[in-house]
């Protein structure tokens, strides 16, 4: 297979995909592979893998400035999908999301606009979350944490607090929150695993839209390969969103966000 000229595709850097030998096409199809990978996994827990899609795409060297508008347009069609699916299965709670939005919203702009060195804020954000991951796995054990499903019963104030919080981080980490709203929804009691998983979809996919309508200029960063890298993101928020939704216990769901706090809480914290 001839290497096809990189001037033809902005995405990818001039650095080779992987290895000297690897021809250009090649990184394309296994971003694309990868991509369906984090979906899969990510969607199976209510989020939409913005996380995911950016470290496979530092991996594979697509240039920075694509690398965000990219994740963000990946994250609203595979929260999309996720939002209906929950949904549709009937986990997604409208008292439990509006008070979180109204907060993260408006604050996602701020972090947006706002630059913090990253030796700062990554590793400690990245700690928090393998810290977290720990504590989910933990849960499933039976040893820890709180019973695996509770009623939705969310506070407005404390929501709306958390809420504001929550969207200053993704503002500043470039993703949709989940992250940070999955755990907190668990830990404190306010929704089960399912539950969960749907309003956090909708949340993720509020955010995303709100981030990349936020810096609409970025979307001219777009690169020419994204039909294939969103064809491979909604299989996988398909599959996933399905496995989530109506396939996995509440236990399979608390490990699988444990591993997508990991993938996340690495990615924060060596980067």
């Amino acid at each position: 297979m001839s290497r096809i000229p990189v001037a033809r595709f902005p995405a990818l850097d001039d650095r080779p995909v992987l290895c000297g030998q690897c021809p250009f096409v090649d990184g394309v199809i296994l971003l694309a592979v990868l991509i369906l990978v984090a979906a899969i996994l990510y969607s199976s827990v209510g989020h939409a893998g913005a996380s995911g899609y950016l470290a496979a795409m530092a991996l594979v060297g697509v240039a920075p400035e694509v690398m965000k508008p990219t994740a963000l347009a990946l994250n609203i069609l595979v929260a999309s999908i996720a939002t209906a699916r929950y949904w549709r299965a009937g986990h997604f709670y409208w008292a439990a999301f509006w008070p979180f939005v109204i907060g993260s919203v408006p604050l996602a702009f701020v972090g947006g606009a706002v630059t913090l060195p990253h030796y700062l804020y990554q590793p400690a954000v990245g700690l928090i979350l393998l810290y977290t991951a720990y504590r989910l796995a933990r849960s499933t054990t039976g040893r820890d944490g709180p019973a695996l499903e509770k009623e939705v019963g969310v506070p407005v104030l404390p929501a709306v607090v958390s809420g504001g919080a929550i969207g200053l981080l993704s503002g500043l980490t470039g993703t949709g929150g989940g992250i940070f709203l999955s755990p907190l929804l668990l830990f404190t009691g306010w929704a089960g695993t399912r539950p969960t998983a749907g309003v956090s979809a909708a949340f993720i996919l509020a955010n995303s839209a709100a981030g990349l309508a936020g810096n609409v200029a970025s979307v001219q960063n777009l690169p020419p390969q994204i039909p294939y890298w969103a064809v491979a993101a909604a299989v996988g928020g398909i599959v996933g969103s399905e496995l989530g939704s109506r396939r996995l216990s509440g236990v399979g769901i608390r490990r699988a966000l444990a591993v997508v706090l990991v993938i996340a809480g690495v990615k924060l914290v060596f980067t």
